[in-house]
């Protein structure tokens, strides 16, 4: 999985490309404990170039949201393609998260 991000006025952006599995969840987890150690709450995630989510993958993306939940804000999940969204429903997590087709819309939705 490649992994890069960019802030946007308190919102990191994370945009992942590939398989997003156990071998990446450290450097998600990572990256995202440094944004909110820089004040970031809200999180959009760019899945529209990824392939793929295992189970450590979408643990990883329900510790972010805990973790934002703490610091009152909020996950958001756009261009989720149809291979991901169906792991989500799957496993039942799709009504977990607020999902858009695109980042842009997603981050309109944080500054609301």
């Amino acid at each position: 999985m490649k992994l890069t991000h960019e802030e946007y006025d308190q919102i990191s952006v994370f945009s992942l490309a590939g398989d997003f599995d156990a071998d990446q969840s450290d450097q998600f987890r990572t990256t995202a404990e440094q944004c909110m150690h820089d004040s970031v709450r809200d999180f959009v995630i760019d899945m529209t170039d990824m392939e793929f989510i295992d189970s450590k993958g979408l643990e990883s993306l329900l510790w972010l949201q805990e973790q934002c939940s703490d610091k009152l804000g909020q996950v958001r999940l756009a261009g989720v393609s149809t291979s991901v969204k169906t792991i989500l429903e799957m496993t039942r997590l799709a009504a977990r998260f607020d999902r858009h087709d695109q980042v842009e819309g997603a981050i309109k939705s944080l500054r609301i």
